[in-house]
């Protein structure tokens, strides 16, 4: 059984973002990317496969379970969707922000803490705890994002564009870390919009006009090689 599976999903909402019989799996540890232009429908595919919006037509199962009767449940447990913005009502700082987002699951306040320092020592951000949420630089606002979907210890993180407005010496660090996390047997479900996004994917697909299409490139170079390289022109 995969773990994340759309079957014949469509969805007629918005024009500009329509889907059309969309058919995907993902197993576990798995990083699967959706490249497609703006409204191409990516935003709208991992929306409805994080279970925030419902389909028009067929089935989203998360573990085998329809998303449809149980997203709310699933959702900042099993699957974490970064969201990038921060709500100025549930704090200043970024500990702040990650832990009053668990207290709106029910999560008492210790273990809110716990999980919190936790997540942002896992993605590096841990000089981060004390920043104002507002003063985060793109970069550390994405890093930030992975760590608030990681306190509920989800077995698939959903992001939409995590390399997009990032300093291009920056991408490669946030790319290597949605790497180890799928390393780490974490699913990955992101999308782009530009090539260097790609990079240490399991699998890229097209999306154009709401058609989801096959792999662009099997053989797409790991983020460890990028880093490499890097550090060899250094």
């Amino acid at each position: 059984m995969s773990l994340l599976e759309l079957d014949r999903v469509g969805s007629s909402r918005s024009s500009c973002a329509a889907l059309e019989d969309v058919s995907l799996t993902i197993d576990a540890g798995e990083m699967v990317v959706v490249w497609g232009e703006r409204r191409s429908g990516r935003s709208t595919l991992l929306r409805i496969a994080a279970g925030i919006e419902p389909p028009d037509r067929g089935v989203v199962r998360c573990h085998g379970r329809d998303l449809t009767e149980r997203g709310a449940e699933m959702l900042g447990d099993e699957i974490g969707y970064c969201r990038l913005g921060f709500r100025p009502e549930r704090g200043v700082t970024v500990l702040d922000q990650l832990i009053s987002s668990q207290i709106a699951r029910k999560v008492s306040q210790e273990a809110a803490l716990t999980r919190a320092c936790k997540a942002l020592e896992r993605v590096g951000a841990g000089a981060c705890s004390q920043l104002s949420a507002k003063d985060l630089k793109t970069e550390e606002t994405v890093i930030v994002a992975i760590a608030r979907a990681l306190t509920g210890d989800p077995s698939l993180v959903i992001v939409d564009e995590p390399t997009i407005g990032v300093d291009p010496l920056r991408r490669d660090d946030i790319l290597r870390l949605l790497r180890s996390l799928a390393d780490e047997g974490i699913a990955i479900l992101a999308s782009a919009g530009e090539g260097t996004a790609l990079l240490g994917a399991d699998r890229v697909l097209s999306l154009d006009k709401g058609t989801l299409r096959g792999e662009l490139d099997p053989d797409l170079a790991p983020v460890t090689e990028l880093e490499r390289h890097r550090r060899a022109r250094g």
